[in-house]
């Protein structure tokens, strides 16, 4: 069974930073692409950020290029968004998913290539 656990969300001032933290279990984050997503009340689920399961290269949303860094530790199966210079506009539910087939190259931002998601944590930006 696969199940990731996102954490480390929270409130803070336009400027600031958070890193969120998704600790996976069942399979290993090496094996599959992992995304991150948000979803902002009333709009829809959109990609933030994505490494590639050999951990060669990462994918990020222009809005967050330059601000927001994924990363991941191996020997804690744990994935990471590091997110600077936080704006009002990146208030959202963040999400971590793990995609659906091993050692593929997957169309990263695509919400459906991702078959496991956890439950979320919120993230709150105040101007």
């Amino acid at each position: 069974q696969v199940l990731l656990v996102e954490s480390g969300g929270g409130l803070v001032q336009a400027g600031g930073s958070l890193r969120l933290s998704c600790a996976a279990s069942g399979r290993t984050v090496t094996t599959y692409d992992m995304g991150w997503f948000r979803q902002a009340p009333g709009k829809e689920r959109e990609f933030v950020a994505a490494i590639t399961w050999s951990g060669g290269n990462t994918y990020y949303q222009d809005s967050v290029k330059g601000r927001f860094t994924i990363s991941r530790d191996n020997a804690k199966n744990t994935v990471y968004l590091q997110m600077n210079s936080l704006k009002p506009e990146d208030t959202a539910v963040y999400y971590c998913a793990q995609t659906g087939r091993a050692y593929y190259r997957s169309t990263y931002y695509r919400a459906d290539e991702y078959h496991h998601w956890g439950q979320g944590t919120q993230v709150t930006v105040s101007s």
